[in-house]
């Protein structure tokens, strides 16, 4: 990842972390017998307060609304049946980031003295906005993305096989089943922030380590209206194959372009730009004959994966107007975790910040029952994530418009990878 676009991101939160008043206190408390904590921020003795800081407005609100409601419908079905522990229910504090980092950063202040963590913070450049501050806050939070930087960082509970294990099982898949070659002409178009380096970033790897050439790659601004130059760039090129990292909005536009210009490479799609809707959209036969996604876990309603009934009947019981939809999944991921950690704090007596954060780095391995791959959690240092993904085939005929193509598979120079910390 490029330290110029990292420094970039950290200026702008800098900025609002001066206006917001810097770092807060955790308030003390949480101390307890185990399997008794007592009061603390967020934790009144009998209820958990969590944070869920999303875009529930503007493009990316098709993103943080299905994964906001996992969130809810887990801790809805676990409270349920009692709560973390059996006794404590959880209550979530929602805030509206927009997808801007600005404002994740100056929701984060806002409501960081009422949590004793963040069960969803989304967004690779929101996520690194708001990074500096939970480290200085010593704060959790679990971040909707999956940069391989979140892997080795204590402050953050990730969940999912990283984005660049994503682009590097997509390229061993397209070398060794999807008909290319170290020869064909492979290209990239990616966001223009750390997200879209985040993908670049497993790309690279696979470059070096299956011996390729990326042809070309093309940048673009969240937002962008018009990808005409980009697409006439990539035609140019000759590109067989191009890897794409975008969210649905632009990713939705970028094909919709490819298709009109008649620009029919092999495209792999990271697991953020896709949605639902594209299933039932004009460029759905596109789509069909040209894009392969690849994400985590399963088609909705394999019941061959463990997780998959529990999951739907929980949807159908505590949200039934929801669609079926792979950022539920994520959301009710995400919170399967973060309950994991809670059920932790509360045996070793203590659900402050310092307790939660000694929690985390005393799991082990988190099952999620197919739904994602299973994660290896303990000290930030040591973390094993998934290294494996999925592969989707469009189909409008399936919940969600995603079929499953190869499930859960993992390359051999996924394995290989190293996760480091972020460089801040």
């Amino acid at each position: 990842m490029k330290r110029s676009r990292i420094a970039a991101a950290l200026a702008a939160a800098t900025l609002v972390l001066a206006a917001c008043g810097g770092a807060g206190d955790d308030e003390g408390g949480g101390g307890g017998q185990a399997g008794n904590p007592g009061a603390t921020t967020g934790f009144d003795g009998t209820t958990i307060k969590l944070g869920v800081l999303s875009p529930l407005s503007g493009p990316v609100a098709v993103i943080g609304q299905p994964l906001t409601s996992g969130n809810e419908v887990w801790f809805q079905a676990l409270n349920e049946r009692g709560g973390i522990a059996g006794k404590y229910k959880v209550q979530l504090v929602q805030e509206d980031t927009q997808y801007k980092p600005d404002v994740a950063v100056q929701k984060y202040n806002k409501v960081k003295g009422d949590v004793v963590a963040f069960t969803q913070l989304l967004g690779t450049p929101s996520t690194l906005a708001v990074l500096p501050q939970l480290r200085a806050d010593k704060m959790l939070a679990a971040p909707a993305s999956l940069d391989a930087l979140w892997v080795r960082e204590e402050n953050l509970l990730p969940v999912g096989g990283p984005y660049q294990v994503q682009a590097i099982n997509a390229m061993d898949h397209y070398l060794t089943e999807g008909g290319g070659t170290k020869d064909s002409k492979i290209c990239t178009m990616v966001q223009d922030d750390v997200y879209g380096e985040a993908g670049q970033a497993g790309i690279d790897f696979a470059a070096k380590s299956y011996g390729f050439t990326v042809a070309n790659t093309q940048r673009f601004k969240a937002g962008t209206e018009n990808y005409a130059g980009q697409i006439g760039a990539l035609a140019g090129a000759g590109c067989q194959m191009v890897f794409l990292t975008a969210t649905p909005t632009d990713a939705a536009k970028i094909w919709g372009t490819a298709a009109q210009a008649r620009f029919a490479p092999k495209w792999y799609g990271q697991s953020p730009s896709y949605t639902s809707a594209f299933a039932k959209s004009a460029i759905a036969p596109y789509l069909q004959q040209y894009v392969t996604i690849v994400a985590e876990g399963t088609e909705w309603g394999d019941n061959s994966v463990p997780g998959m009934a529990k999951m739907v009947a929980d949807k159908n019981a505590f949200a039934p107007q929801q669609e079926p939809d792979y950022y539920f999944a994520f959301g009710y991921n995400q919170a399967r975790a973060m309950t994991a950690v809670l059920e932790k704090a509360v045996e070793l007596g203590d659900l402050s910040r310092d307790g939660i954060l000694k929690a985390s780095s005393e799991l082990g391995t988190v099952s999620f029952d197919g739904l994602t791959g299973d994660y290896k959690y303990g000290p930030a240092d040591t973390r094993n994530p998934p290294r494996s993904s999925t592969l989707f085939k469009v189909d409008p005929t399936k919940p969600f418009g995603l079929a499953t193509l190869k499930y859960n598979f993992s390359s051999q120079a996924a394995q290989q990878y190293q996760f480091t910390k972020a460089n801040l």
